[in-house]
């Protein structure tokens, strides 16, 4: 095959170079009388001359002046690990790690937070849309729609209102809507409430936003990837988290991923340095994002500062579960092999010697778990398929102060302050929502509330508990009237 005009003397010039490469590296002084040696510039510049004048010339064959930044080492991990239910469509849901790479390039040295406004990077989302332009995210309107959209996927729409309202055995009022593509995956966190009562739901790769007080959809974030990308190769998002002012809302994706993105304006405010694994699980500690990884390690990100990373430490179990105590001064991760982690609030510094100040364990995973808004100290957490024990924790003392068998897998798990209520979303055998009182030290059923057709996934609670909100593995989302 004939090579075309030009590229020919460029592959000699990168044969040379590589040779001129190879003897610099074996050269041991820069000293050496060797008249034949030219300068990467030289090279550069031919190859441009070429290019211009004959043809196309290849990319340029070494980056130049590229520097490392300082990086922490995190343990090897070379092996992966099982989902509890694999998604529908195969993806690389993480990247096994050869060597002694670390999860993620970690910028030595801490960070002066300073006064920096939450607002203030606005202008730093442009510049993160403008250097990340591959990725594609972008707000789309509610009542946008474009030529060429697979028909398949839209021939039912997301919170499309599938029933007229019903009424449940226990006289509660449910509407059910419509949440296509949503990933059947036990360990995906993909629903959240705003103290404003905007919803988010991740179904695939958008992001639906949905206000619940005018039950209108208000727009939705969506996944364009670049022409020609294989479907299966299009990341889904794995775990979302808005902010506790509601402004901001944040989502990791299977591929480790962050986005942060300003809801009011509409637009991206950072891509966050995160994980090489799949992202699980978001809590946020006023302006301060964690976020929890497949391979478990928590990373600790102030969004506002130009070094978002401020804290990190790993774990041997993978992270399916995080959330922040309501008083900020504990942080609880939840593992798949059932470990219940407390941390204190010290999260300077990059480090895997940090111990956590207490470790309980259950028969499994701790996916499902939240902390009491009126008991600071108690937190709850469900037991997956192999248990089915809902349990309440004493975090001081690291003791299980109660416990009930619900004979059923426990998927999600929220508590209502106002009604002083603990929902809990269900798996085998009904898949219910079941509502619980708590009066130290028992727990008591009051509603069990029956509608979908597949495990409770996820739940939510508006923030006057006057609605439960639920996500089930049959791709419907039903508002629940308390």
């Amino acid at each position: 095959m004939q090579l075309i005009s030009g590229e020919s003397n460029d592959l000699d010039d990168m044969r040379r170079l590589r040779a001129f490469v190879g003897k610099r590296r074996h050269c041991p002084s820069k000293g050496q009388n060797d008249t034949h040696h030219v300068s990467y510039t030289e090279f550069r510049r031919r190859i441009f001359q070429r290019s211009s004048s004959e043809g196309p010339a290849e990319s340029t064959p070494l980056a130049t002046g590229r520097q490392c930044e300082p990086s922490f080492e995190f343990d090897t991990v070379c092996q992966r690990l099982e989902l509890d239910s694999p998604p529908r469509h195969h993806e690389q849901a993480q990247r096994v790690l050869h060597g002694n790479l670390p999860e993620t390039a970690l910028v030595g040295g801490m960070v002066d937070h300073g006064a920096v406004t939450f607002g203030d990077f606005a202008a730093r989302g442009r510049l993160a849309t403008e250097n990340h332009p591959e990725q594609g995210w972008e707000w789309r309107a509610a009542v946008q729609e474009e030529a060429g959209f697979d028909e398949k996927r839209h021939i039912l729409q997301p919170f499309a209102i599938l029933d007229k309202p019903s009424v449940s055995q226990q006289g509660k009022s449910v509407i059910k809507l419509a949440a296509p593509s949503l990933l059947n995956d036990y360990y995906t966190n993909l629903l959240d409430c705003s103290c404003n009562g905007m919803i988010a739901l991740a179904l695939g790769s958008c992001v639906y936003l949905w206000n619940s007080e005018t039950r209108g959809l208000a727009g939705y974030l969506d996944l364009r990837p670049r022409p020609g990308t294989p479907y299966h190769q299009v990341q889904s998002i794995s775990c979302l988290s808005w902010s506790r002012d509601g402004r901001a809302l944040c989502f990791g994706t299977r591929r480790g991923e962050l986005q942060l993105w300003d809801v009011e304006h509409k637009q991206n405010m950072r891509c966050l340095p995160s994980h090489l694994s799949v992202v699980r699980a978001l809590s946020w500690k006023q302006q301060l994002l964690s976020s929890g990884s497949v391979l478990g390690h928590i990373h600790h990100l102030d969004p506002r500062a130009p070094t978002p990373l401020v804290g990190a430490v790993v774990q041997k179990e993978g992270i399916c579960g995080l959330q922040w105590s309501p008083g900020d001064d504990r942080l609880a991760s939840g593992t798949t092999d059932g470990h219940l982690c407390i941390w204190d609030s010290d999260i300077a510094g990059v480090t895997r010697s940090r111990q956590p100040i207490s470790t309980m364990e259950q028969p499994s995973a701790v996916k499902a778990m939240g902390w009491c808004p009126w008991q600071r100290k108690m937190i709850a957490t469900g037991g997956g398929w192999k248990d089915g024990e809902l349990r309440i924790w004493d975090t001081d003392s690291g003791t299980c102060v109660t416990s009930t068998n619900t004979n059923s897998q426990i998927c999600s798990l929220r508590w209502a302050e106002k009604n002083k209520y603990l929902v809990t979303g269900h798996g085998l055998p009904h898949h219910q929502v079941n509502c619980w009182s708590w009066e130290f030290p028992s727990l008591t059923p009051i509603y069990q509330l029956a509608g979908h057709s597949h495990r409770v996934l996820h739940l939510a609670i508006n923030p006057d508990s006057t609605h439960i909100f639920s996500a089930g593995a049959d791709q419907q989302f039903h508002i629940w009237d308390m």
